[in-house]
């Protein structure tokens, strides 16, 4: 009897800009929901379950807030970029919430979007804004959050992996660095050390 072979696919991240521009051709386009989805992936680093529990008043009402992460039970405070705030306001008002304390990424059904709902919309995103990344998921979005952290550090670099690997909980730098792709693109530049 044949085993089936589970065929695993790691989630790939936005550059920066491109995930910006992404959240601004998405309010435009009016599909404001998936707009402050994704910025709230790329401000936020939070996993997607995570996202998916925050409601208007925790993202309004102060530059803060925090949570319990699902997945690991630990708590968690998250500050709100400015910038970014005004973005969710106008998210906000564009989709004319009467109640604050609803969650944010509520479908026309009125509930709260499944991972799995939000990854076939994010294929079809990908298509329609022909973003080059192999692999869009709502994993994409912590792993834009850590990439944009870890390159705008600078000669602060290392400081920003300890930071990152606190943040995302994981159990050392070393994974941050595979987790981010960092690794990788470490060992391949190890080739271009050598002449001919």
């Amino acid at each position: 009897m044949k085993q089936a072979i589970l065929k695993y696919q790691t989630s790939d991240y936005l550059e920066w800009d491109t995930a910006m521009s992404l959240i601004r051709k998405l309010f435009k386009d009016r599909n404001y929901r998936m707009s402050l989805l994704v910025g709230c992936g790329c401000f936020f680093g939070l996993r997607i379950s995570d996202i998916l529990t925050l409601t208007w008043s925790m993202l309004l009402n102060d530059d803060k807030f925090t949570i319990n992460e699902k997945k690991t039970n630990k708590r968690r405070v998250v500050k709100i970029n400015a910038d970014f705030q005004q973005h969710i306001r106008k998210c906000h008002d564009a989709l004319h919430i009467k109640n604050d304390n609803e969650k944010c990424f509520l479908s026309q059904k009125k509930v709260v979007y499944s991972t799995q709902r939000i990854n076939i919309l994010f294929k079809e995103i990908k298509k329609k804004y022909n973003l080059k990344i192999e692999h869009f998921s709502t994993h994409s979005m912590r792993k834009t959050f850590g990439r944009k952290v870890f390159e705008s550090a600078g000669e602060n670099a290392n400081m920003a992996l300890m930071r990152l690997s606190e943040l995302f909980n994981h159990s050392n730098v070393s994974v941050t660095k595979i987790y981010l792709g960092i690794r990788e693109k470490e060992l391949l530049e190890t080739y271009d050390l050598l002449d001919f």
